[in-house]
């Protein structure tokens, strides 16, 4: 049966993201790419991993891992990624502004999404099929679809640093039962935990 799923990397107090991102400093300023060096820099000893993080049947994301602005669309970006992202399946991004669809090489093709996180999931379930559907980013995102029981698994990449600021998961999320799935692993760079997320018994 397919699953909601959530990969992110996070510092180990938390956040996803620093403060100020923008075109120059995607991942907010003083940041770079040090949550995410273990995959350019041990990409071999996590390629599993890798994979698993693009090989949902559908992907949803926030306009805020889409691009850098706000407000009515540059018409010209389209995301972060090239001609040909990575996902080579339908993204869905959530937005208060529409926006024509926009189809990409290799088989992406992005949905702008403006009427709510429960309308975009229903769309990713039907673009998926039997395969899962991923809840890409950023952190709000994330935070939003667990606060409402959407997500069924989170599987965290913690990287061995503190950020002390910047954009938070798990921040406003209510409680939640946590299950560990499989034994932690890592190496230095990187830490992978992943959790099934308990449903309350009716």
């Amino acid at each position: 049966m397919s699953k909601v799923i959530s990969d992110m990397s996070m510092s180990l107090d938390g956040y996803v993201a620093g403060p100020h991102q923008s075109m120059d400093n995607p991942f907010g300023e003083g940041v770079g790419d040090r949550l995410h060096q273990w995959m350019f820099e041990e990409a071999e000893r996590h390629a599993k991993v890798i994979e698993g993080v693009t090989a949902a049947g559908a992907f949803i994301m926030g306009r805020n891992m889409f691009g850098p602005g706000r407000g009515a669309w540059d018409l010209d970006w389209k995301g972060w990624w090239g001609d040909e992202p990575p996902y080579h399946a339908p993204v869905f991004v959530l937005t208060h502004h529409p926006r024509e669809p926009l189809t990409m090489r290799g088989g992406t093709s992005y949905v702008f999404v403006t009427d709510g996180i429960e309308s975009a999931l229903a769309q990713a379930r039907a673009a998926a099929g039997d395969r899962d559907v991923a809840i890409a980013g950023g952190a709000e995102t994330v935070n939003r679809y667990l606060a409402a029981g959407l997500i069924d698994e989170l599987r965290l990449h913690v990287a061995p640093l503190t950020l002390g600021r910047g954009e938070r998961l798990l921040h406003g999320v209510g409680e939640h039962a946590l299950e560990p799935v499989g034994a932690p692993w890592g190496t230095g760079l990187v830490t992978h935990l992943t959790y099934q997320v308990v449903r309350p018994s009716a």
